[in-house]
């Protein structure tokens, strides 16, 4: 649940997530649910010539299962606030 809760405060921020086939889609993150399913909106890929068949798509459903990485804007992360609630976490998880 950490990660779906760090994933919801960024909802609104431009992110890059690349999938595991090797495209990677810039855009607005528009929503996130448990899964860590990513709904994005006005997209971009970063190789047009590699896939002109993404030039068309605007909005986008990524499954969660596919994303190999989510690349987030450095100011937006608290990585403080991301260190200690994965330490909280972890003593929940041992009790």
């Amino acid at each position: 649940m950490l990660f779906y809760s760090f994933f919801k405060s960024l909802v609104g921020k431009d992110v890059v997530v690349e999938l595991k086939n090797d495209l990677s889609i810039c855009g607005t993150l528009h929503s996130v649910d448990q899964y860590l399913n990513i709904k994005m909106t006005d997209i971009s890929v970063t190789d047009p010539e590699k896939y002109p068949h993404m030039l068309s798509v605007k909005n986008c459903f990524i499954r969660g299962s596919v994303v190999r990485y989510v690349q987030l804007p450095a100011d937006e992360v608290d990585t403080q606030l991301l260190q200690d609630a994965a330490r909280k976490e972890a003593m929940q998880q041992k009790q």
